[in-house]
């Protein structure tokens, strides 16, 4: 492998805030056609500058301190952050343990293709080393999240609200696995054609960011083109092994031991965090409406306390 890049171009806080004009230019082109998504442009650019922000600052600490420890501290922290992705935000359905389930796929996932790919395709050893595991770690997540949540979402959506097929499997004496084969099947299939598309046209017709990266950072283009090859074959891994122990966790609990299917374990309402976010929402307009109220009462008294007093004056 090549060694480290160099830092050839210094970026300030100025060049950031000229890249974020663009998000302006989308959100006043979302306003004038009232496309109702400017909001949410403007609010995930910020989201995007404060979690890069911060991750810079960590990952600085973690690769001036070169320790393994850290190292896989910080590939579980990422994990947990793809499954609460995965979990709480993506999801619009959520059964019993999807967290558990969602993060034990992602762990037996990234973790482990991470570590073979690097150790003996990239051939960098030790293969902890930060500068390569971390963002490689980072890249199998975020290919990861994207197939467990279509294939997830895909399997409850079948199971909740189109049931009747594997019902009727079901009623003529198939196993659950046997009723629920072609439901696996077409989520695996739906979950892998992203990456599949990303790699038909990968070259061609679009320049993936790590090979962009590579170059500029000084590697060869060879070299770069390689390193995309491995890690493009790495995300397909990972993400084909996660979405086949969620499909299967899911599929076993929506569908018990004794081949029924339980729609009553499958929750459709808003995630916890957002009930309690709406709920704490709720409180705090009330509250204000109510210090609004009593504090126009309190001018309304003095008023009329006022007038009272100047009607006996004058009286």
């Amino acid at each position: 492998m090549d060694s480290a890049p160099t830092d050839s171009t210094h970026l300030d806080w100025g060049n950031v805030g000229l890249g974020f004009s663009f998000i302006i230019f989308n959100a006043l082109i979302s306003t004038s056609l009232q496309l109702g998504v400017g909001s949410s442009l403007l609010s995930a650019a910020i989201r995007c500058v404060v979690q890069l922000g911060l991750v810079a600052l960590v990952l600085q600490k973690v690769f001036e301190t070169n320790n393994p420890w850290a190292v896989g501290g910080i590939a579980c922290l990422m994990n947990l952050l793809g499954t609460i992705e995965a979990v709480i935000n993506k999801s619009k359905k959520r059964y019993d343990y999807m967290f558990s389930c969602v993060l034990f796929a992602m762990l037996c996932s990234t973790i482990p293709v991470a570590i073979i790919g690097i150790r003996f395709a990239m051939v960098i050893e030790p293969f902890w080393k930060p500068e390569q595991y971390i963002p490689i770690v980072g890249m199998l997540c975020g290919g990861t999240v994207s197939g467990i949540v279509v294939a997830v979402s895909y399997v409850l959506r079948e199971i909740y609200d189109n049931r009747d097929k594997v019902e009727m499997y079901l009623a003529f004496g198939a196993s659950r696995f046997e009723a629920c084969r072609p439901v696996a099947r077409e989520a695996l299939r739906l979950a892998l054609a992203p990456t599949i598309s990303q790699m038909s046209v990968i070259g061609i017709i679009s320049i993936p960011g790590m090979m962009t990266g590579a170059i500029l950072g000084g590697s060869s283009v060879q070299q770069a083109a390689r390193l995309q090859m491995v890690i493009m074959f790495m995300i397909s891994a990972s993400t084909a092994l996660a979405t086949i122990i969620t499909t299967v966790t899911t599929l076993a609990i929506v569908v018990d031991n004794e081949d029924r299917l339980r729609p009553d374990r499958v929750d459709v309402r808003d995630h916890p965090v957002w009930r309690a976010r709406n709920w704490l929402f709720s409180r705090a307009v009330d509250g204000v409406k109510h210090t609004v109220r009593s504090c126009r009462g309190l001018v309304r008294k003095d008023r009329q306390n006022g007038v009272a007093e100047t009607d006996r004056l004058l009286g």
